[in-house]
């Protein structure tokens, strides 16, 4: 089939634009300079999933080379994300190639948190996938840092991330300090080893190619190819490119005195009054603020004067919930005679069109971004579109963005009098000065442990340049204590709201509220004592109140909450527990190294590991070897449901008698004291410990951790002499031994050099990508093999 008839079926247009048929059948390109409201999305989903050599009906082709297995979508805001994953689907479901992860065709994940959706997507890295997130969410897991997940999954995310990905960066121009990042992640996938090829791709309406320009991106400048539209695409598209838009200055303005109560008030009346007497009762308008503040209460005030229109306020301080009613009546309700006011949430990648658009001055980049959402397909032009700019007066607060940018774009405005985009100027501003992530950064954030004071790196400013990521809050009935009588299960995504920096502040340091994080060390929600951190999920008791489902987050609402109950109660992962080891079904400890070994085999063979295969299958031989200590032995047989002889699975639901104790820590030094010297042995043995995310680059004790006082050494619940009995499995032999722990400790001692010398050899070796990766396969066979084993059959 060739690609017009792939893509006519798949989108159920007439043909593709020339430039989307380019996509398809040319070498990628690194940047997809195309104007707005021309099918960007379209055409990279439907390129990426052709030249994977699907075809209709779920027929797979040999896909072309340099075309990664997962596509990454990487959007600056929540409100595209499920507008982008609704429409992947759409497309997908009329190729006949969509299904669930795990059943062999084509698989789309959306990656915000809360979303229930955690892991299913990264336990099949042999299947082609489509991921869609926010920068926030996206790139917080390739920084080995995932907001909104459990800790313990970071390194999987952020191997697969990595590895075997086409990343499209949508709408660049909003993306802040983010899009320093992704260039010098690309730097970075071309300069240190990666498992799997990985690609960049970014796309937007305004793009300057400077913009990329980064201090590690700079010696490929030259080497990155563009695609735009020719003349072919011009003529194609001339209704939308040449649609009329009258632009005129609005007469009204925000100035300083908006900075206090009474003035910005006064602001607000003066826009409500300039907008009700533009607007056409026959058509639709769009106000676009730069602030939530205002946006909530200019719609406070519109809804006083209109209380029986179907006005609706959009910003990306709502619950998924109430976003999913909101996309429902703008894709819905009639357009006619309805005021939208919105936040820069609506200047990208929002199909929505109005007969008139009044909005803030922003950056140049942001305007002609907004002046796309009027008269966007020329449905207009009979009757004319209007666009009108406020000004924001240069003694006024600039928030979200500068004075300077500001300045640039009322330049350029002055005189205008077409916002068609033909008429408009080019794109000459610079990126935003931001922090720039650099190799050693990178390497730092290998290491998942958190420092001595309990605290993760800050990634935010590699992600944010106008504040923080900010946090999510989720709202839940609880009388005192969330942890009575058990712990308040982990939010859905429906639940969750995203909040800034200063929102939760202004709501932390209400005298009448509390706020509350989970603990994962304790397994328990324990109250904020300080300022909230970037990238943190946050409980508040629903009588506190903080939110209305028509005006979003609210610092001083103190009315109750409605609660989103979730579907399904799933507790939060602690350091402490184990559950893939607590199971209905018991599985002796040598079949399931056994089981491991098979599904570490099979799965190297699926993605086509072979460089590193027997390492990944030895270290998934050796990895639960430690289940032999006495203290998981324990545990295993705390019941009488458990049968004989060592176990890898248990009914028993039992807790570890020393707190903190991890087997893999034993099943490392159990391999070290057999074949420390071999070659591989100390990736081996760190692809063993590191299997379940909670012994990775550093040793060292708990906070809190204790030992009696002639234990010398100890470390994650294991204790120097403790003794390992024999084993037998699958082919090896670990004998009883004493377990040593001098490689906790800095240089060379009676076990050679120390843990974290050796870790640091193998990044250093390997890099973070493809260590990630081996790393990842282990973990994923170990899933596999564990659920295989709880089925009715199990590996019989």
């Amino acid at each position: 089939m060739d690609y017009r008839s792939f893509f006519q079926r798949a989108t159920g247009f007439e043909k593709p634009y020339p430039y989307q048929e380019r996509l398809a059948v040319d070498a990628w390109p690194h940047v997809l300079h195309v104007p707005t409201g021309m099918g960007k999305t379209a055409a990279v989903t439907l390129a990426w999933l052709y030249k994977r050599g699907w075809r209709p009906g779920g027929d797979k082709g040999v896909p072309e080379g340099g075309t990664p297995r997962r596509l990454i979508w990487c959007l600056p805001m929540r409100v595209l994300v499920e507008q982008t994953v609704n429409s992947i689907r759409k497309w997908l479901e009329h190729l006949g190639v969509f299904d669930q992860a795990g059943r062999g065709k084509v698989s789309v994940h959306q990656l915000m948190g809360g979303e229930s959706d955690l892991k299913s997507w990264a336990e099949y890295p042999e299947e082609d996938m489509i991921l869609v997130g926010t920068q926030d969410m996206l790139l917080s897991r390739a920084l080995m840092r995932g907001y909104g997940m459990s800790r313990y999954l970071w390194p999987v995310h952020f191997a697969l991330l990595h590895n075997d990905g086409l990343w499209a960066f949508d709408e660049v121009q909003l993306m802040g300090a983010a899009l320093a990042t992704s260039a010098q992640l690309e730097a970075f996938h071309r300069s240190f080893p990666l498992a799997k090829g990985s690609r960049s791709l970014w796309i937007s309406a305004t793009m300057n190619m400077a913009w990329l320009d980064t201090v590690d991106m700079h010696p490929h400048l030259s080497d990155l190819r563009s695609l735009t539209l020719d003349d072919e695409d011009r003529k194609k598209a001339q209704n939308r490119l040449c649609a009329p838009k009258r632009l005129a200055q609005a007469q009204v303005s925000l100035s300083a005195a908006a900075k206090n109560r009474q003035g910005l008030n006064a602001y607000l009346h003066d826009l409500l009054d300039f907008v009700l007497e533009e607007h056409d009762a026959k058509s639709q308008t769009l106000v676009i603020v730069n602030r939530v503040e205002r946006a909530q209460g200019l719609y406070r005030l519109l809804r006083e004067r209109r209380p029986e229109s179907q006005d609706l306020l959009i910003h990306a301080r709502f619950r998924a919930a109430e976003r999913e009613e909101q996309a429902r009546r703008l894709r819905d309700e009639d357009e006619r005679d309805r005021i939208i006011v919105a936040t820069q949430a609506i200047e990208a990648g929002v199909d929505i069109s109005s007969a008139c658009l009044i909005t803030e001055l922003a950056p140049w980049a942001s305007m002609v971004q907004r002046f796309g959402r009027c008269n966007r397909y020329g449905e207009h032009s009979g009757d004319g579109a209007r666009v009108f700019w406020v000004n924001i007066e240069d003694d006024a607060d600039p928030l979200p963005y500068t004075q300077e940018t500001l300045q640039s774009a009322r330049a350029k405005l002055t005189g205008l009098e077409s916002a068609s985009p033909r008429d408009l100027p080019s794109i000459d501003e610079p990126r935003p000065l931001s922090a720039v992530l650099r190799r050693k950064d990178l390497l730092d954030l290998f290491n998942t442990d958190p420092d001595l004071s309990g605290f993760d790196v800050d990634i935010s400013d590699y992600i944010r340049d106008t504040g923080p990521p900010g946090v999510q809050v989720f709202w839940r009935d609880f009388k005192e204590d969330p942890n009575d009588p058990i712990p308040q299960a982990r939010p859905v995504r429906a639940e969750l709201c995203p909040v800034s920096m200063g929102q939760i502040r202004d709501f932390f340091r209400r005298k009448d509220t509390r706020i509350w994080f989970w603990d994962s060390l304790d397994s328990q929600w324990r109250p904020c004592d300080r300022d909230p951190r970037p990238g943190m999920t946050l409980l508040v008791r629903a009588a506190d109140g903080g939110y209305l489902k028509d005006m979003g987050f609210d610092a001083q609402e103190k009315s109750s909450v409605p609660v989103i109950s979730p579907t399904l109660q799933t507790a939060e992962n602690a350091y402490v527990n184990d559950p893939r080891s607590l199971q209905k079904k018991s599985v002796g400890l040598p079949e399931h190294l056994g089981h491991v070994a098979a599904q570490a085999k099979m799965l190297c063979d699926a993605v086509d590991e072979t460089d590193f295969k027997e390492i990944v299958v030895r270290a998934a031989r050796w990895h639960d070897v430690g289940k032999t200590h006495p203290v998981f032995d324990a545990t295993m047989h705390a019941c009488e449901a458990a049968p004989p002889g060592f176990l890898a699975k248990s009914p028993c639901q039992a807790r570890h008698s020393r707190p903190y104790f991890r087997h893999e820590l034993a099943s490392m030094l159990a391999w070290l004291a057999n074949h420390d010297g071999e070659p591989n042995a100390e990736l081996i043995a760190y692809l063993i410990a590191a299997h379940h995310g909670k012994v990775r680059m550093s040793l060292r004790a708990m906070p809190g951790e204790e030992a009696l006082p002639e234990i010398r050494r100890f470390a994650r619940g294991v204790w120097e002499g403790d003794r390992l009995p024999a084993l037998d499995f699958d082919g090896e032999h670990s004998p009883e031994m004493t377990l040593q722990l001098a490689i906790m400790e800095i240089g060379e001692g009676e076990q050679g050099a120390s843990w974290i010398e050796r870790t640091v050899r193998l990044l250093e070796q390997h890099g973070p990508f493809r260590l990630a990766w081996l790393e990842a396969l282990v973990r994923i066979a170990d899933w596999r093999a564990s659920a295989i084993e709880q089925e009715v059959n199990g590996h019989e």
